[in-house]
């Protein structure tokens, strides 16, 4: 669907347009002609590669999503409470999973009146939202399809008090610049009563890091190589995913996870709608995504640095992961 349009308590509007494809073709070809090849992580998420991802979060391995939930069941009615919202807004809502944890405390503090559901793919958009009205009966549903990197101007004017909730450990995914830039935008959409609600994974033993980003079932391996089928889908390019290996490995200088595909064998690789051809020596590496590991330090410090004041700090038990709550300084 373009544009926008209302369906009952639900309004979908649709900030993509045909100059995604665009972005997609500059970030490739940018990304494969560097000397150290790299590709911007949200080309992973197409429909089948977002699929993927949720079958992650449900890994025994991937200790984020059911670390971050246990936090939030523990702590979502403290949390709304010193919030005061009334409408909350998830960047990249997904399933919108736990979403729910958070409604249901602002159902039960009775401030519950609307939800903004940002993220790239339509049909978790569209179901989740569908499935939300259903559940709440008199909920208003904004379903943003975009890109929060690029369309967060596109969210509606808040009604009330507004929760940002950008959560899953997310803004580890960005580089530094960029992150310090997303932070900024943030700040800059939230008003007096207005909060962030920010989930970050930490700091921790590499063992258990590399083993969430390398499972035993080969899920994220698959995830991680779905970046090549979108390329070839979209761009002509005839890339063979099956000659390539799934790496994932901790940078303990940048404290981040990197996750490559490292090339099994020289090989060269046709673009036919960029007209390029990309060569890969044996071994080389494309980098597809870092996700940032975190102390309360440093979330505290890059939130100053962004104008944003940390009002809230929660771990579980093992300080494997944090949500925290800030607002305007």
């Amino acid at each position: 669907m373009s544009g926008t349009g209302t369906e009952g308590a639900l309004t979908l509007h649709n900030a993509l347009d045909a100059g995604e494809s665009r972005t997609l073709a500059e970030d490739v070809r940018e990304g494969l002609t560097r000397s150290f090849k790299e590709l911007p992580p949200k080309h992973l998420y197409d429909t089948r590669g977002a699929e993927l991802f949720e079958q992650i979060c449900e890994l025994p391995e991937y200790y984020p999503t059911r670390t971050e939930r246990a936090i939030l069941e523990r702590l979502a009615g403290e949390l709304i409470a010193q919030s005061g919202a009334s409408e909350l807004v998830e960047l990249g809502s997904g399933s919108a999973t736990k979403t729910r944890l958070l409604l249901d405390a602002m159902a039960a503090a009775g401030t519950l009146e609307s939800f903004i559901a940002v993220d790239v793919t339509e049909s978790f958009v569209r179901d989740s939202a569908a499935e939300l009205i259903a559940e709440y009966p008199g909920l208003r549903v904004h379903g943003l399809i975009g890109d929060f990197e690029r369309h967060l101007d596109r969210l509606p004017p808040p009604s009330g008090p507004r929760l940002l909730a950008f959560l899953g450990g997310t803004i580890g995914n960005f580089p530094p610049a960029n992150r310090r830039h997303f932070l900024r935008t943030v700040c800059g959409l939230l008003g007096p009563n207005d909060h962030l609600l920010l989930g970050t994974d930490l700091v921790k033993d590499r063992s258990i890091l590399e083993a969430a980003y390398d499972d035993s079932a080969g899920v994220t391996a698959e995830f991680n190589r779905n970046i090549l089928y979108v390329i070839n889908r979209e761009l002509g390019a005839n890339f063979d995913p099956a000659r390539f290996d799934h790496v994932a490995r901790f940078d303990t200088e940048n404290e981040w996870i990197e996750m490559r595909l490292r090339s099994r064998e020289a090989q060269q690789v046709e673009l036919a709608a960029l007209d390029l051809t990309v060569s890969f020596a044996a071994g080389e590496d494309l980098r597809t995504e870092i996700s940032a590991k975190f102390t309360r330090e440093r979330v505290a410090a890059e939130l100053a640095a962004a104008g944003l004041a940390l009002a809230a700090w929660h771990t579980d038990a093992d300080d494997w992961f944090a949500l925290s709550l800030a607002r305007r300084r």
